[in-house]
């Protein structure tokens, strides 16, 4: 029997410093130009989050139970629109489920446009498959209707019981409604401001890359035209209010080559690690090895000489024989970090077979010691 008592991994790093040496002498690579409408969006174009509460009937007996009052309710309510007079309290069915229907309106859209919607139960019912959603208002945060959503549900997954039995796949208490809801009331996204002006934001707020756009702008449409308000936001004077689509569609095209922090994200429950290719590091040297300590146990018997004389007190016994062992790999790893890069780091240290998480480890150390010139972001 072996039991494992510990398993060292060593990570050693030294962190050279070279007198002289410094970022400027290691050229950086250039960044890559991107356009602007990849960068952010104008100020006020955005999405409109609508929400209603409906019922969903046709359900083969995997809907609410009977005991459930807020759809028994929801039942008499809908007969009560057809003048049929119904006590909830009467009502015995699990054919139908109280639902909550959310959807998201697009920042520009018309009357009769169509939307996905999303359905996802609020009582106890087991399954939505096979159910067709009743007429629902969606109303938006100013608890206006702007859809109305209806139409057969599409869950993707099932599940189904029997004497104790479950079978289930996703999540059938969760459907969709492609182009489920109509639009009602047309919505136009404003994004040009009271006085006069567009305001690009950035998704990543930089100053360099504010100052960058900016600087494009101007020099496209003519100086004096955008004015970086701070590292999120950049201000655009627009000369002709009535070629707006067309003036903003010569900002979108322009080529900007963004500038950001240098991140290492790494995930030690999945053992992933994402950086940029040109994220820097001092130089460094790392040695890596592996010690195995384990104590192995030899179970041996001992049986009496004379078995023919093996009477009361005389009986086989069991003696244990424990030694240590300690399996050390027969060469150990070394990597020099010489190019200065994130991704040459990692190159190095999967060419000597060390694992995804060992890797987080050592550049967890690496940052540590000061030699890593990106922030280290640990899920």
């Amino acid at each position: 029997m072996r039991i494992l008592i510990r398993k060292l991994c060593i990570f050693t790093v030294f962190v050279l410093h070279v007198a002289g040496a410094v970022a400027s002498s290691v050229p950086v690579a250039d960044s890559e130009s991107v356009r602007l409408k990849d960068l952010g969006k104008f100020a006020g174009w955005r999405d409109n989050a609508l929400v209603g509460y409906g019922l969903v009937t046709g359900l083969a007996g995997t809907g609410d139970s009977t005991g459930n009052k807020a759809t028994r309710q929801a039942i008499a309510n809908v007969l009560a629109q057809f003048d049929v007079a119904v006590s909830p309290d009467d009502i015995v069915s699990r054919n139908a489920a109280v639902v909550m229907v959310t959807a998201t309106l697009p920042p520009v859209s018309t009357q009769g446009d169509t939307i996905d919607v999303t359905v996802t139960s609020m009582g106890d019912a087991r399954s939505l498959a096979g159910g067709s959603l009743l007429v629902t208002p969606l109303k938006g945060a100013n608890n206006k209707v702007y859809a109305l959503a209806e139409g057969a549900i599409s869950v993707g997954g099932y599940k189904y019981e029997l004497n104790g039995n479950t079978s289930q796949k996703n999540h059938p208490t969760v459907g969709e409604i492609p182009s489920g809801a109509s639009v009602e009331i047309g919505v136009k996204a404003d994004v040009l401001g009271v006085d006069g002006k567009l305001t690009f934001t950035l998704s990543d707020a930089d100053f360099t890359t504010a100052s960058r756009v900016a600087a494009a702008v101007n020099a496209a449409l003519g100086e004096s035209t955008a004015h970086p308000r701070d590292a999120e936001s950049i201000d655009i004077q627009v000369p002709d209010r009535d070629h707006l689509v067309d003036f903003i569609a010569r900002i979108e095209k322009l080529n900007i080559e963004p500038d950001g922090h240098a991140r290492v994200v790494v995930n030690e429950r999945t053992g992933t690690v994402v950086s940029g290719g040109d994220v820097r590091i001092a130089k460094v040297v790392i040695s890596h090895g592996d010690l195995k300590i384990s104590i192995v146990t030899d179970n041996s018997v001992l049986r009496p000489i004379l078995v023919s004389h093996t009477g009361s007190g005389m009986h086989a016994e069991t003696i244990a024989n424990s030694r240590v062992d300690v399996i050390e790999k027969d060469e150990s790893g070394y990597v020099s970090a010489s190019n200065n890069t994130v991704a040459d780091l990692i190159q190095s240290l999967t060419r000597i077979k060390t694992n995804t998480r060992d890797i987080i480890s050592i550049l967890r150390a690496i940052k540590a010691a000061g030699a890593l010139h990106a922030d280290l972001i640990v899920q």
